[in-house]
């Protein structure tokens, strides 16, 4: 059935004092996984499933059914619940936390069919259909067809989204979707006073690399940077890259202390990818500078401004000789001054 599948000082090292972009994975179209609860005839189904070309995991209980789930990862869930099952598909449907979710094949009582639909609206998200318990293969067989060509369709617009929203070679937000996260937290921290920190990062004397170097050499290292910013942020932190070697993170509830030290923290990270690199002629030397910026709910008027001062921040730190963090708020005696040309 159609209708239900819609669904504050300089610190040197030098600092002045910041999900799976997921990668998708693709389960493995040809397995089913049969929650066979009820122990009522599913078994029966099984040779004709496989003639069709599917690989079938079977469960006997909600327990395992869970567990193979989240092993064998299936194309599609075919459920004979024990009760009325709304309290499995719930547990289930917990479960499918992947987007899309995986599609469920609701096997129903032929004498209380409603109890059935009403046990699958517990499904919150994805598609879901009906089959009749004593409904012959051939019918299962045309359902699971039907629900696996929909959930194949969702994939590949899901992945699609994904790939405008993110940069191939690091994984981080592209330009567009990177400002608009940060227009969304800004103003939710502005509504609610809360704190949060900007931080944009460029790599040092990149352009040098990429001189003495095959172009591969300079891709390696901006994906390698773009794995050590991800790896050194929390889940709510939101990571960028802007273009070339220039990235940018946001970090919310995060006041100016705990920014420096995100700073610190991604300064060592990228400082630690120096050393011999596939393809590379000799050793490469990794480091980047970084400017920052803290809005704490009230002391700046827009993400505009939260943006211009670290980018101001970023230039003094490359003019000061980069491989170093400055907050832009530090003061000006206290800054770096930049070397006589």
């Amino acid at each position: 059935m159609d209708a239900p599948q819609a669904a504050p000082a300089p610190v040197t090292g030098r600092v002045a004092a910041v999900r799976r972009g997921p990668s998708i994975g693709m389960p493995n179209a040809q397995v089913l996984l049969c929650c066979d609860h009820r122990g009522e005839g599913l078994a029966a189904l099984l040779p004709s499933l496989e003639a069709a070309g599917y690989r079938i995991q079977t469960s006997r209980n909600l327990r395992q059914s869970l567990e193979l789930f989240a092993r064998v990862e299936p194309s599609v869930l075919v459920v004979d619940p024990l009760s009325s099952g709304s309290i499995e598909l719930e547990a289930l449907d917990r479960a499918r936390s992947a987007e899309p979710p995986v599609p469920v094949l609701l096997v129903t009582d032929p004498k209380d069919a409603l109890a059935a639909v009403i046990a699958a609206r517990s499904l919150e998200r994805g598609s879901w259909d009906l089959v009749r318990r004593d409904a012959p293969a051939e019918e299962f067989v045309m359902r699971i067809e039907s629900l696996k060509s929909h959930y194949e369709r969702l994939q590949e617009m899901s992945e699609l989204r994904h790939r405008a929203l993110y940069d191939d070679r690091t994984e981080l937000l592209r330009p567009h979707g990177f400002q608009e996260r940060l227009r969304e937290h800004f103003s939710a921290a502005q509504r609610h006073h809360l704190s949060l920190a900007l931080l944009i990062i460029d790599l040092d004397r990149f352009g040098q690399i990429n001189k003495q170097n095959d172009h591969t050499v300079g891709d390696y290292v901006i994906s390698q940077v773009g794995g050590s910013i991800r790896a050194a942020l929390r889940t709510e932190d939101v990571a960028g890259r802007l273009g070339g070697d220039e990235f940018a993170v946001l970090l919310p509830y995060t006041r100016t202390n705990d920014a420096a030290h995100v700073v610190q923290r991604l300064l060592d990270a990228i400082r630690a990818l120096s050393g011999p690199m596939p393809g590379a002629r000799g050793a490469i030397e990794v480091s980047a500078s970084i400017g920052y910026e803290t809005f704490d709910g009230t002391d700046l008027d827009s993400s505009d401004t939260l943006r211009l001062h670290a980018e101001e921040a970023l230039r003094l730190a490359k003019q000061s000789g980069g491989n170093r963090g400055i907050y832009f708020r530090t003061p000006t005696e206290d800054k770096p001054t930049p070397p006589a040309k």
